[in-house]
């Protein structure tokens, strides 16, 4: 579960290595964001030469959060941290970098995020 003002670590190779949640896209009045949801953030700490910048506005992708998530099935889902992949907009979903560290969530693929799926070391 992630609300505004949360800060995310970044799974990708883009430069940037945590985000704050500024916006969680799906309604005017959406107070939490869980796996798999679309958030505006701003780039709060970056490598000097990366791709994006501190302080620039980038759109992402929840991969990984500490809350448990319910599953249909019956079975919990829960990460030892909250991360984020960087995307390029909310229409293509093709993520910015081109690797993705650690594990992601299964649901992902469900929501038509193929590329970043294929792209992480484990899906679970």
């Amino acid at each position: 579960m992630v609300q505004h003002k949360t800060v995310l670590k970044v799974a990708d190779n883009t430069g940037a290595h945590s985000i704050y949640v500024i916006h969680i896209f799906g309604g005017s009045k959406r107070k939490f964001g869980y796996l798999s949801d679309i958030v505006k953030a701003i780039v709060k700490s970056a490598d000097p030469t990366s791709m994006v910048k501190e302080g620039e506005q980038a759109t992402a992708v929840i991969v990984r959060t500490h809350k448990e998530y319910f599953r249909p099935d019956g079975s919990y889902i829960r990460f030892d941290d909250n991360a984020a992949v960087l995307i390029d907009n909310k229409t293509d979903k093709n993520p910015l970098g081109t690797r993705i560290f650690g594990p992601v969530a299964r649901e992902l693929k469900e929501k038509e995020f193929n590329k970043i799926v294929s792209m992480a070391g484990e899906v679970l």
